[in-house]
């Protein structure tokens, strides 16, 4: 059965056929991938179950969305049509999020824009639990999926239905938080893209306009308004934004300690910076 689905999947175009056969199986099943060597034969009500679950596969669909969930750092979250699935190179700004939150002498406010389903948020909140997190969207789909999450793993955590292009957003919070973290849409509009996104990630949720930086922009300018002098900001970006983003940041003059990070691949996937103390050196735009 795994053999089949495997090739099947290849032929599809599925990048990686064989750990998406026995990941199905095991949903199937009901066991952990590594206990698929010690099980001889599935049931025929498995097997046709199975079978359903690889053609959807075959089609494209989301293996997260086939299993309901999605695995970021130590989280299972749930996720589905209008979530955004979570990707593992977020988890590395997730991990710097965490570390400056942790390394602070009291307990810190964290802010994530465009939190989707919550992955960023939720890591921050259970891994640094001293932590205010407040998770920001706009999407009400995703807003369902975040609440739920939340609700199951991190029941403190703020939901905040907002825009990050609002400039009244989080207006009580100005100047008092330590940490803003992002993973906006960013990838410009005309990029090919994997059918998987393309036909079921939210559209709103992986373009940014033409040159894939139309949210970036407003989320410097509400991280600027929120950071107190000395926060920090972490924000995801396209590969081939690694001079675009740490440009904005230095144009807009309300940063320094710009500095870029690679993923595992070694491609250029967030930027960080300081909320530059020096507050009469800048003056928050529009955006």
């Amino acid at each position: 059965m795994i053999a089949d689905a495997t090739a099947r999947l290849a032929s599809a175009g599925v990048e990686s056929p064989r750990n998406d056969a026995e990941l199905l199986l095991a949903f199937v099943l009901g066991v952990s991938r590594g206990r698929l060597l010690l099980i001889d034969k599935a049931e025929r009500k498995q097997a046709d179950a199975y079978e359903r679950l690889v053609e959807r596969r075959v089609a494209r669909e989301p293996l997260q969305y086939i299993t309901g969930s999605a695995a970021f750092r130590h989280l299972e979250l749930a996720v589905g049509p209008g979530a955004f699935v979570p990707r593992p190179e977020t988890e590395l700004l997730a991990g710097w999020g965490i570390d400056v939150a942790r390394a602070l002498p009291g307990p810190a406010v964290v802010v994530d824009l465009c939190a989707g389903p919550g992955p960023i948020a939720l890591s921050v909140a259970t891994e640094a639990p001293t932590t205010t997190v407040y998770a920001v969207e706009k999407s009400p789909a995703a807003l369902d999926w975040l609440r739920r999450n939340a609700a199951g793993l991190a029941p403190g955590t703020r939901v905040v239905a907002g825009d990050v292009t609002d400039p009244e957003l989080l207006r009580d919070l100005r100047g008092r938080v330590d940490v803003v973290l992002s993973n906006p849409p960013y990838v410009p509009a005309d990029t090919p893209v994997p059918p998987e996104v393309g036909r079921y990630d939210p559209a709103t949720a992986v373009f940014g306009g033409p040159d894939g930086l139309a949210v970036v922009r407003p989320v410097i300018e509400r991280a600027a308004e929120l950071l107190r002098p000395g926060g920090a900001l972490a924000i995801e970006h396209d590969e081939e934004h690694g001079e675009a983003v740490p440009g904005l940041l230095r144009v807009h003059g309300g940063f320094d300690r710009i500095a870029r990070h690679a993923d595992l691949t070694g491609r250029p996937r967030f930027t960080t910076a300081r909320r530059n103390p020096d507050t009469s050196s800048w003056q928050t735009g529009s955006s």
